[in-house]
């Protein structure tokens, strides 16, 4: 009975640690423990840490053309922005930070040292089959939740469509979907 009663209490112990809710991460101290990983990416969600899925080829090629395409862009309209590739940080609140494919920040450039993309002005996910409900439904909310994000661009390599979300200047989001020619992104 005594041995019994003692791994009843062990296992009620057991689950009550279980079903305590799990710490949230601020963006601070995710930042801190994404610096001192040797390698990887992540990105916070609800205070939850994700890892990101090693990228495919296609992904990694889109990911390129659609940076050299905003710097190309950029240089072209002699606009004071830099684009970005991936590996810098939008903070979104508190508790969750992405990591967009691309995107663009005009007047004041990141501070070298920074992770993070203080002003982000247009942010791009190529999205994939296992970040396509995320980087379409989550991160489109997300990152409009950020007041000065502008455009936010979602890449579908597998059928050659881009998803151009553009705030308008009462608030509202218009949507297109771009198969072929130029985007606009005042």
């Amino acid at each position: 009975v005594g041995a019994s009663l003692g791994l009843h209490r062990l296992c009620a112990i057991l689950f009550a640690m279980t079903a305590m809710p799990k710490p949230r991460q601020t963006v601070a101290q995710f930042l801190d423990w994404a610096s001192r990983q040797p390698s990887g990416r992540y990105e916070l969600a609800l205070g939850e840490i994700i890892a990101m899925a090693p990228e495919r080829a296609v992904h990694n090629r889109i990911k390129y053309r659609v940076v050299r395409a905003l710097d190309d862009a950029i240089h072209r309209a002699g606009a004071d922005c830099t684009a970005y590739t991936d590996g810098m940080t939008v903070v979104i609140d508190e508790h969750t930070a992405r990591e967009p494919d691309a995107l663009v920040q005009c007047g004041t450039p990141i501070a070298p040292d920074s992770m993070v993309a203080d002003a982000p002005t247009i942010v791009v996910e190529v999205t994939s089959p296992s970040s396509m409900m995320t980087d379409t439904e989550h991160k489109l909310q997300e990152y409009f939740s950020v007041p000065g994000i502008q455009h936010y661009l979602s890449v579908d390599p597998r059928i050659g469509l881009v998803v151009h979300h553009k705030r308008q200047q009462d608030g509202t989001i218009l949507t297109r979907l771009i198969r072929d020619g130029e985007i606009k992104l005042d």
